[in-house]
């Protein structure tokens, strides 16, 4: 089997040193590959799936609509969010799936986030739509600093919510940082930090991002990016194989190659 992460860029992804631990770990024959594909060529990945030359693949920027547009059907979390991230063959049709809500409510157990915190989600994006399908059972709170696509997003996703002025916190808020801020050692609002019960942020890089480390000095819990994709990961390899990989497997294998 064949599958890939697509992507422009796509060699700083994590994904095939994952999903190949976690195939070696299971004995699964299939390797798992960068993809590199501009934007005019994503045509040329759906013609691979259809033809079987590819058995599954990941999108990743730019191509996360562009894959929403191409598949013949959509999981629930994927139509909700307009958002895709994953794309297997099922019966001949193309299924387009978003594991990053998964990644994102897996992220809250394993770090043990209270159940019954409301949540701030931090952005207006992709990321933040996935994050508010994964967390509309509680009390949604969202910041942006474009108020008016805060809004628009929350409609598009059907969660009832509330806008939130950006820089401003909610007590005792569980934080989803759905934005780039922190990749490059920027600090959330401090007023957002100080109030909140604990943090998944999505935002990653070769360190510990600001907020992670002021939110564990409180002694609270926090999530970082690569605990998001770890979990995205386990939900794109049960689509892909129909086995669950072991998550120490495949964080090893994140976090060995980040070079924590």
């Amino acid at each position: 089997m064949r599958f890939g992460i697509v992507g422009d860029p796509v060699d700083h992804s994590r994904s095939p040193a994952m999903h190949e631990a976690g195939f070696r770990a299971l004995g699964i024959d299939a390797v798992y590959e960068f993809l590199p594909t501009p934007p005019d060529h994503f045509d040329r990945i759906i013609d691979g799936l259809r033809s079987g030359r590819l058995d599954g693949v990941n999108v990743t920027m730019p191509h996360k609509r562009a894959a929403f547009d191409a598949v013949d059907e959509h999981t629930v979390d994927a139509q909700r969010s307009g958002s895709v991230n994953t794309i297997v063959c099922r019966n001949g049709r193309l299924v387009g799936a978003n594991t990053d809500v998964g990644g994102i409510t897996d992220a809250f157990d394993t770090a043990r986030i209270p159940d019954l915190a409301p949540v701030l989600v931090l952005g207006s994006g992709g990321a933040s739509a996935s994050a508010v399908v994964a967390l509309c059972g509680r009390a949604v709170y969202v910041s942006a600093r474009n108020p008016a696509a805060a809004t628009a997003m929350l409609d598009r996703v059907q969660c009832p919510g509330v806008v939130v002025r950006w820089g401003e916190g909610v007590a005792g808020s569980a934080i989803v940082n759905a934005t780039p801020i922190g990749m490059h050692g920027e600090s959330l609002p401090r007023p957002v930090l100080g109030v909140a019960s604990g943090l998944v942020d999505m935002a990653y890089g070769p360190e510990e991002t600001p907020a992670c480390r002021a939110i564990r000095r409180g002694g609270l819990p926090c999530a970082d990016g690569l605990d998001v994709l770890v979990g995205q990961a386990i939900g794109a390899f049960r689509l892909f194989t129909g086995t669950t990989p072991d998550r120490d497997i495949l964080t090893t294998a994140a976090r060995g190659l980040a070079g924590e």
